[in-house]
């Protein structure tokens, strides 16, 4: 396959990208690398440029014969779509149907579209189906949400096929340390926890221990950004044309913020002193995903369910590049 990888240089696209080189697939990757990083893109795969910018993109789709497009350009931070939700809504939502434009008048129609747990908001029944209602409580959720919408209607309207991923907690890094997560400013529990343990800061702080959990702090689904990155290959098996399916991506197992400050103290064996603080706004106590439907419907399981080992290749990338990709 020929695919466009949008937001190649960013986390989780970039061991996208690495997946579909191992398959032998022809990759390109656009990024206007706000967020991404050049040196997480093999060299010559990147076409630096702007979802907004549409005679770009339609260049780019017809002159590299694009058979399906995967789209992972997106902002993701919570707390920053809260206080300045109007660049989620140009980037997130009116950036994306630009690119969708682009794709119906190159003839492309398959897409892979990266969204989010946040799009259910503050479920009552934990773990989380497809069936539970999506009720986003931030900008970033519901941007996600209506980019689920808009593929449905163009799947309808237009042929499209999509699958739309809701990832829970992405984590880790590729085995072999050649890329993995940075962002600036880290906001990420495991790397924050790791950026303590390389001395980079003093201690981590807890955001709350009275939560209805067995000690106390928040749950979490922490998935190896592998095993992301494989569910974006099967996903592309499975794309139907004028159909769509939404499925989650997790490993079915919560993990608490004690425990993941305590696997990093065994991963490193640094001592990793702690803070406790007060709760966030807007945290839920657990969040744990049903991936039944990804088993069924893809033929999709995670690989990494000991998150010892998920944060050893998290450990593995830290320690080799201290400070990211600088």
């Amino acid at each position: 396959m020929n695919v466009l990888v949008v937001g190649g240089a960013g986390y989780i696209g970039s061991h996208a990208v690495a997946a579909l080189l191992d398959e032998g697939h022809r990759v390109t990757v656009f990024d206007n690398l706000s967020r991404g990083h050049w040196a997480a893109v093999p060299d010559g795969l990147l076409v630096r440029g702007d979802l907004n910018d549409r005679g770009l993109l339609e260049e780019t789709l017809k002159g590299q014969q694009i058979d399906v497009v995967m789209h992972f350009a997106a902002f993701a931070e919570v707390g920053e779509s809260v206080k300045d939700p109007a660049i989620y809504y140009q980037n997130n939502i009116v950036a994306t149907l630009s690119l969708l434009e682009a794709m119906r008048a190159t003839g492309v129609k398959r897409c892979v579209f990266s969204s989010t747990t946040a799009t259910y908001g503050q479920p009552d029944i934990v773990p989380i189906a497809e069936t539970t209602p999506q009720n986003p409580i931030n900008p970033y959720g519901f941007t996600k949400l209506v980019i689920e919408q808009a593929l449905a209607d163009y799947a309808a309207a237009y042929g499209f096929a999509y699958a739309a991923l809701r990832y829970f907690n992405a984590a880790g890094a590729r085995p072999d340390g050649s890329i993995g997560e940075h962002h600036d400013p880290e906001s990420h529990l495991i790397p924050i926890v790791l950026q303590v343990a390389l001395g980079q800061r003093e201690h981590i702080t807890i955001f709350g221990d009275d939560y209805p959990t067995p000690d106390g702090t928040c749950i979490r689904d922490y998935i190896h950004v592998e095993d992301l990155a494989s569910a974006h290959l099967k996903a592309v098996e499975h794309l139907t044309p004028g159909e769509g399916i939404c499925v989650n991506l997790g490993t079915g197992r919560g993990v608490s913020v004690r425990e993941i400050v305590d696997a990093c103290r065994e991963v490193t064996g640094k001592e990793i002193p702690v803070v406790m603080g007060s709760r966030r706004p807007g945290d839920p106590a657990e969040l744990v995903a049903d991936a039944s439907l990804a088993r069924e419907k893809l033929g999709w399981t995670a690989r990494y369910n000991d998150i010892t080992e998920t944060i050893s290749t998290a450990w593995n990338w830290h320690r080799s590049h201290p400070h990211g990709y600088q």
